[in-house]
């Protein structure tokens, strides 16, 4: 029987350690294969895993020795300081901050779109999780461009305030609250008020007029797609929604593809599901998308202005295949490739002794 790995939650006080520890208990992993890790402000407290509970070690005095895997969702700076001790005790580190992503010799990897990039790794090694409004667009994309090619991405996203972490949940559900009673929002984890508002910046404004947020859509597409000449220009906007990302996305194909066969293309994808929207029913966040593992597309037509341009409508939970299950996502493939090469091992060692 193959042997679970061994994992640390580091973050697991956080929304995506939260979602990871569920994913992992969904899957069937035992208390005795999880370990729960934060900063020294959460250890100590307990977190659900399943029906059970974890108590919270502290991140500081961590022996990462002790685990084959760390998934990583604590914060830029964390990441920056304890992945690397943590790859240096001999675990893999699957990070989904962006400390590593722009990092040539460290994979950026979804796994529906380029689990090649996972070959050859093992223990020592770091691993990046891509921004949660690359990964939905990415996995509706790869299938069109592995077929016939995209030149050109026009996307503007639809970000929920989750992807700001707790304190934008907590913001949006407070000023919900203020405004329905007819008092002035409070501005805390956003420069402007949320509820009832759309923030058209995330992240800080970069000196070629462009947010940090959409240019991440840029580097990372190129880099997950090994496709330097693929251009992404993005609006990325936050809008007052709990959970899940959508994105209205146009994009230019190098060489000429019918709707009919895109949309094949799209209903045989891994890790998709095409919603044709009958009845003025399209994706959504609320009725699709949270608490879900697909990404969801929808709105699929040909663009009016160019010959080449299609449009589609992309809904994913930004927490859940945005992160969490993204990074877990990895690890089940990295544990694939080892029960592949033990196998193929021990028939090289058969037909040896044949």
């Amino acid at each position: 029987m193959n042997q679970k790995p061994n994992i640390a939650v580091v973050g697991a006080s956080g929304a995506v350690g939260e979602v990871m520890l569920s994913i992992l208990a969904d899957q069937g992993y035992r208390v005795d294969h999880v370990t729960a890790v934060a900063s020294e402000r959460s250890a100590g407290q307990d977190v659900e895993f399943g029906n059970a509970q974890l108590e919270i070690e502290d991140l500081a005095h961590f022996d990462f020795s002790t685990v084959d895997y760390a998934l990583f969702s604590a914060g830029g700076s964390v990441s920056k300081e304890y992945a690397p001790k943590a790859a240096a005790a001999g675990a893999i580190v699957i990070d989904n901050t962006s400390a590593f992503r722009y990092d040539d010799d460290i994979p950026l990897v979804v796994p529906e779109v380029n689990a090649h990039a996972l070959e050859g790794i093992e223990g020592g090694s770091i691993i990046a999780n891509p921004n949660c409004s690359t990964i939905q667009m990415v996995v509706a994309l790869a299938p069109i461009h592995e077929r016939v090619g995209i030149s050109r991405i026009n996307v503007a996203t639809y970000q929920s305030v989750s992807g700001a972490g707790r304190g934008g949940l907590r913001e949006l559900a407070m000023q919900t609250a203020e405004r329905l009673n007819f008092k002035d929002p409070k501005v805390s984890k956003f420069a402007q008020p949320i509820a009832f508002n759309v923030l058209p910046q995330i992240d800080e404004m970069l000196a070629n007029g462009y947010s940090r947020e959409e240019m991440k859509m840029l580097w990372e597409t190129q880099k997950i797609f090994e496709d330097p000449d693929v251009l992404v220009n993005a609006t990325a906007v936050r809008v007052p929604v709990f959970f899940g990302h959508a994105e209205a996305v146009h994009f230019e194909t190098r060489k000429d593809i019918s709707i009919e066969e895109v949309r094949q293309l799209l209903s045989d994808a891994p890790g998709v599901e095409v919603i044709e929207g009958a009845d003025m029913i399209h994706p959504t966040p609320v009725t699709h998308a949270a608490g879900k593992d697909p990404v969801y597309v929808g709105r699929l037509r040909r663009d009016l202005s160019h010959p080449r341009g299609i449009d589609m409508w992309v809904v994913a939970d930004n927490i859940r295949k945005g992160a969490a299950l993204n990074a877990v996502q990895i690890m089940d493939t990295l544990e694939k490739n080892k029960l592949l090469a033990g196998n193929m091992d021990q028939a090289n060692v058969n037909s040896a002794q044949a």
